[in-house]
């Protein structure tokens, strides 16, 4: 996918959202250990990829989704951070999604020239159930980022953080089941709360898929297809786009113009997918169209 940069691979599981992680999952298939964390070899330096014209392949005003299978604040990866932090201050007009769930180790993980924070990342920590919630949300408020969000996925249990919303901070919740071997069922009542919520203090809420194993009304349904998990979640119209978020996106001449920005592309097969929301576009791969001939 590309708007995803994976500079190393491999977790070590720390709480109760990592119980049934997919990537664990996704490496067994493969005969792999999702334990066994290592520097990746071709995908480190992904941002800086540039294409036979010498222009980069990461366009200025992409978002790319940090360590989707890893965490970027891991201890075993504390020896590649400082290059990887790097790598992000060189790109300091792409945005960097960034996701943990250790924030308890984030202060120390920083890079010298920080300061208050970069424009060009945004800052999430993972909340899926309300033990975490309260845990987490408090370090994220906490901590010296101009972005921050919440990702309430696997969600496996109501959450409340109307009084985190109100503190003004929190500009994005992402929602979504759980997904593979064992998953945990998602309650549709539980992503209404959330909805409420986000609502309420006009924070962008999106529902991007129900996971496996969801409940509504008392019923149970088994949805192993993702897309048809994230064609329930659009369908559902829990989704909600509040206030934007504006990213301040700089070159070597400076501020970027926001017709100079990238803007993402969306086909019809885009139309009721779950993610379009905090989506960073499609990549025109034609593998769902391989995969469904129908989209």
């Amino acid at each position: 996918m590309h708007d995803i940069w994976n500079p190393w691979h491999g977790c070590v599981k720390c709480s109760e959202g990592c119980q049934h992680c997919y990537m664990y999952f996704l490496d067994g298939q493969r005969g792999k250990n999702g334990a066994k964390i290592y520097r990746t070899k071709t995908g480190f330096r992904y941002p800086l990829s540039r294409d036979r014209a010498g222009n980069y392949k990461v366009q200025s005003g992409e978002q790319l989704r940090v360590c989707m299978t890893s965490d970027f604040f891991l201890e075993e990866a504390d020896p590649w951070r400082r290059e990887a932090w790097e790598i992000i201050d060189q790109r300091r007009d792409v945005v960097f999604f960034l996701l943990t769930k250790r924030p308890e180790r984030v202060e120390k993980c920083l890079p010298l020239n920080w300061g208050a924070g970069w424009e060009n990342v945004f800052f999430n920590v993972t909340c899926e159930n309300q033990r975490r919630a309260d845990e987490r949300i408090p370090i994220l408020h906490s901590l010296p980022f101009k972005h921050k969000g919440i990702m309430t996925a696997p969600l496996i249990g109501p959450v409340e953080i109307e009084r985190y919303l109100a503190m003004g901070q929190i500009e994005q919740v992402i929602c979504g089941g759980e997904n593979y071997d064992g998953a945990r069922p998602c309650h549709f009542d539980w992503v209404q709360s959330l909805h409420r919520q986000c609502r309420a203090h006009d924070v962008t809420f999106s529902f991007i898929e129900t996971g496996t194993n969801f409940v509504k009304d008392g019923r149970r349904y088994f949805m192993p297809n993702k897309r048809v998990q994230s064609e329930m979640a659009y369908k559902s119209g829990m989704s909600f786009q509040g206030k934007p978020m504006h990213f301040l996106l700089e070159d070597e001449y400076g501020e970027i113009p926001p017709e100079r920005l990238y803007k993402p592309y969306f086909g019809p097969q885009c139309n009721n997918c779950g993610g379009r929301l905090t989506c960073n576009g499609c990549a025109k791969c034609a593998r769902c169209m391989v995969l469904d001939p129908k989209a």
